[in-house]
């Protein structure tokens, strides 16, 4: 596996251990739609949290969350529909990013809640 695929592996574990020790249920990891897939699915407080993941080793050039492109929000957006039908989901949606970065033996995670709305159309 390629260092950046290990990399962005070990990123989503640490997203999931953090959501956990903050109270968020883990529902699915990597769930797949269409031939992608929504990084983190969880839960808390009767909300479905749809959480990106991003991980990169450096801050040096762009922050991670920084990488959420448009094209991103509306696959995200269809993924949850779809993941709510299948699921007979009834709770409110909230979409999270949350931004890994490797800090020595520590990791930094940065978590951005709300960080996009689906758009209007």
């Amino acid at each position: 596996m390629a260092q950046h695929n290990e990399l962005g592996n070990e990123g989503e574990h640490i997203a999931a251990r953090f959501l956990e020790e903050k109270g968020y249920d883990i529902l699915e990891q990597n769930w797949r739609y269409n031939h992608k897939e929504i990084d983190l699915i969880a839960s808390k407080d009767d909300l479905l949290i749809i959480a990106e993941i991003k991980t990169r080793s450096t801050e040096d050039w762009e922050h991670p969350a920084e990488a959420i492109t448009n094209a991103k929000i509306r696959f995200l957006v269809d993924a949850t529909e779809a993941y709510i039908e299948e699921n007979d989901i009834d709770k409110e949606v909230r979409f999270d990013v949350l931004s890994v970065i490797p800090q020595g033996t520590a990791w930094k995670v940065d978590h951005i809640k709300e960080a996009f709305y689906p758009p209007m159309n």
